[in-house]
């Protein structure tokens, strides 16, 4: 079954655009740190697909990817899992097995890989939320997102137009998931981040922000000047730039995953300790309302987003 389900998502082919994405970063950390991403996210959807077994699982995450890139190793299994569940779907517990056992402490980043499966079957957008979790399935969008900036960047990025499956709120988590894509463009500077996302409507440039914070302070790969450079570029969209990165700070926080770039990145844009920061994406998650004209998830990030305005 794992070999199916690759066969029909084609992830060697995926890789062989990651390769060639590459061609373009000149030697150096960016380059290093997205060769070290990749390689873990394969590794992590490769064993989910080999072995979906939640204890050895996380037993062979925990033996072949070093603790500091784990959380991209879950999203690939997030993503491996979710492909096995909706190719059999009179079987679609796998993840949910995952994170109700060992998974549990990187649940943020299986949900977010499990959203590359949004993009590549045709399953039901209201079928496939369902299996996750109420609050944390927006981040499948988050996932979704960042898919389609990469896979899909001509129209995604480069014409700025809206995604063709993500409608209404869900295009808030989407486009975060285009930010994260953001920060990761094979450029020598980060002048153009700003530059792009001016391109965008103005009503999607919060979600954009959102997403390069989280991107800055998750996966780093650029040094503290760039950062700088950036948070002085995203003038009233700050405290944007602060959600984003408070909101990876928890999810290693959670995963007791530690960086030094979440360190950099808590630092310049939340001005606090990344256990600072993860505390109060915590403490705003307490008590959410449930589902209403406005979704639990978005009282959440409005939650943390107010104190960093």
């Amino acid at each position: 079954m794992g070999r199916l389900a690759l066969r029909l998502f084609s992830l060697a082919q995926d890789q062989e655009a990651f390769l060639s994405s590459l061609a373009q970063v000149a030697a150096g950390p960016l380059r290093w740190r997205m060769e070290a991403i990749s390689r873990s996210f394969s590794e992590g959807c490769h064993a989910a697909l080999e072995d979906p077994r939640p204890g050895p699982l996380a037993a062979r995450l925990a033996r072949r990817v070093e603790p500091e890139l784990q959380g991209f190793a879950y999203e690939g299994a997030g993503l491996g899992l979710a492909l096995l569940d909706a190719v059999t779907p009179w079987r679609r517990h796998r993840l949910a097995d995952f994170i109700a056992g060992p998974g549990s402490p990187q649940t943020y980043m299986l949900h977010v890989g499990s959203g590359w499966v949004m993009a590549r079957l045709p399953v039901s957008h209201r079928w496939f939320l369902s299996g996750l979790d109420p609050v944390l399935g927006w981040l499948a969008y988050d996932g979704l997102g960042f898919h389609d900036a990469f896979f899909h960047g001509g129209r995604i990025v480069g014409r700025a137009e809206a995604p063709r499956r993500a409608g209404g709120y869900a295009l808030r988590p989407f486009d975060a998931g285009v930010g994260r894509r953001l920060w990761l463009l094979p450029e020598a500077g980060v002048s153009y981040v700003p530059r792009i996302i001016a391109t965008f409507a103005a009503s999607r440039h919060a979600g954009l922000w959102m997403g390069v914070g989280e991107a800055i302070t998750f996966a780093g790969g650029r040094d503290a000047a760039a950062v700088a450079e950036v948070r002085q570029a995203a003038g009233d969209h700050a405290p944007q730039l602060a959600l984003g990165s408070a909101f990876a700070a928890e999810v290693r926080a959670r995963a007791g995953n530690p960086s030094p770039w979440t360190d950099l990145a808590c630092a310049l844009l939340c001005h606090q300790e990344p256990a600072a920061a993860a505390a109060v994406v915590r403490e705003a998650l307490a008590g959410l309302p449930p589902d209403g004209e406005v979704p639990a998830y978005e009282v959440w990030r409005e939650r943390v987003r107010a104190r960093y305005r």
